[in-house]
């Protein structure tokens, strides 16, 4: 007589292996270049993840510093859009956001400034970042820069390269 032994599997079904997301972002402005007041109007794809394996999205239109001296951050747009489903069993999300397919679109109308600046000693950039929270509990952050205005490139002058 054989012998069976019952192998509880459930650890291992359960486990999936978690791929990274890749959020694709449309800009309407192919050349992502905009101009103070200009609308930026977006669509995006969260790929790689399932659905129901997302808790909430966050969106955002944000300017940052980078280099030398303090950093300097400001939010123009945000918004969280909470995924779970209410107490009573209804969700309550924006038009623009399809959450059986992860996509979304947003719209805001630009500030004047600050103009993105590519300095040798600071940076101001413009982007539009897209979080994604997990029911694990783990969250995930694509970060797609647009240019505000056109400042151009800072050089070094010739006496400082000699």
């Amino acid at each position: 007589m054989k012998e069976s032994h019952q192998i509880d599997q459930s650890p291992i079904d359960s486990y999936q292996i978690q791929q990274t997301p890749r959020i694709n972002v449309v800009f309407n402005h192919e050349n992502i270049q905009y101009s103070g007041a200009d609308p930026l109007r977006l669509h995006y794809v969260v790929e790689g993840v399932e659905s129901h394996s997302v808790a909430a999205i966050e969106r955002s239109v944000v300017w940052y510093t980078e280099g030398k001296g303090e950093e300097d951050f400001g939010v123009v747009f945000f918004e969280r859009i909470q995924l779970d489903k209410r107490n009573d069993g209804t969700k309550i999300l924006p038009k623009s956001v399809n959450t059986e397919h992860l996509t979304g679109a947003l719209a805001v109308d630009l500030p004047h400034s600050p103009l993105s600046y590519e300095g040798i000693i600071v940076k101001i950039r413009w982007c539009v970042r897209i979080r994604i929270f997990f029911r694990s509990g783990r969250d995930f952050v694509s970060e797609h820069i647009f240019f505000l205005g056109n400042v151009p490139l800072a050089q070094l002058s010739e006496k400082i390269r000699s």
